[in-house]
Order: structure tokens, then C-alpha cells, then sequence
């Protein structure tokens, strides 16, 4: 019996460990959305073959008051054959969200994977009714590894401040 409670304390540490590190999301909305469509007519009456699509992802927040933060996710494609662009779909999408009870530790990933983990759902249909309605066929954006995007982003700020270290720069300790 006592192993019964031992599970039971775990699981409410569990429950309340998850609670702490919630995201809410207080609004979705499209900050900016863009769509080019460069050769129409023509390339709708005379369609090439499959096309080259290129799809660039990324992330950033700022933070709005103490509590809440505006996320950015940025998505664009690019269509192209060899001679000629198809379209151009760019759409940055954003959130306010807040995390509740998070840690410092845990904030900074709370905000920059999961609150884009949520709203990218939203964002691909975005870009896929955009893609149909600008006359092609509705392009679907694969699921994205967010950790990847953040890791990604973090190895990009240490490259950026190393260079400007080694550049003379002065360099500050981590608070």
C-alpha cells in the first residue's frame, strides 16, 4: 500500500510540474501576409512541371508587459521551375501568450517551441488557402521540429556574439 501512495504523490508532483509549465494562448491573429503571383496569367494557362518549392521557417517573441509575450512565426515558399518564378507566399503569423507559474529556466523554451508548436497548424492552413486561392494546387507544409528552429536560432546568437568578441568587442557575462 505504501508503494500506492508513493505513485500518487508522483503523479501530483507530475500534474503540478506540468501545470507550471502551461502556455496560454490569450489571441492568434495574422500580422503579415503576402502573395505573389509574378507570371499569371501565363503560367496558369500553360502550366510547367513540378515545381521547386523552397520553405523557410523561423521564430521570435518579444515581450509585451511581464506577463505576455507576442510570438512571430515566419513562414514563406518559394515556387519555381528553371526560368520562371511560380509564387512568392510569405505569412507571419503571431500570438500573445503567457506562461503561468513558469520558471525562468523554463520560459524562454515554453515561448519559443511550444507556442509555435500550437499556432502552426493554423499558420499552414493559412498558407495552403493562399497557395489555392492564388490559382496552384493548395501547398502543404510538413510538420516542423520546432526544437530544431530553437536550436538553430540559439547557435546563431552564441556565432553572432563570438564574432563580435573577437572583433573587440566587449563582451558581458550571462546575468
Amino acid at each position: 500500500m505504501a508503494e500506492d501512495g508513493n505513485s500518487e504523490n508522483q503523479a501530483a508532483n507530475g500534474q503540478g510540474e506540468a501545470a507550471a509549465r502551461q502556455i496560454v494562448v490569450h489571441a492568434q491573429y495574422i500580422k503579415d501576409l503576402s502573395f505573389e503571383n509574378p507570371n499569371a496569367p501565363d503560367i496558369l494557362i500553360n502550366p510547367p512541371s513540378q515545381p521547386d518549392v523552397q520553405i523557410g521557417v523561423n521564430v521570435g517573441a518579444r515581450g509585451l508587459n511581464s506577463e505576455q509575450y507576442e510570438v512571430l512565426l515566419s513562414l514563406n515558399a518559394k515556387a519555381q521551375t528553371e526560368d520562371k518564378s511560380l509564387f512568392l507566399a510569405e505569412l507571419t503569423y503571431a500570438a500573445i501568450v503567457s506562461a503561468p507559474g513558469a520558471s525562468r529556466e523554463d520560459l524562454n523554451p515554453l515561448i519559443m517551441i511550444e507556442a509555435p508548436r500550437l499556432m502552426f497548424p493554423f499558420a499552414r492552413a493559412i498558407i495552403s488557402d493562399m497557395t489555392r486561392d492564388g490559382g496552384f494546387m493548395p501547398l502543404s507544409i510538413q510538420p516542423i521540429d520546432f526544437v530544431a528552429v530553437y536550436q538553430n536560432n540559439l547557435a546563431r546568437q552564441e556565432e553572432a556574439l563570438a564574432a563580435n568578441g573577437a572583433d573587440g568587442g566587449e563582451e558581458t557575462p550571462d546575468a
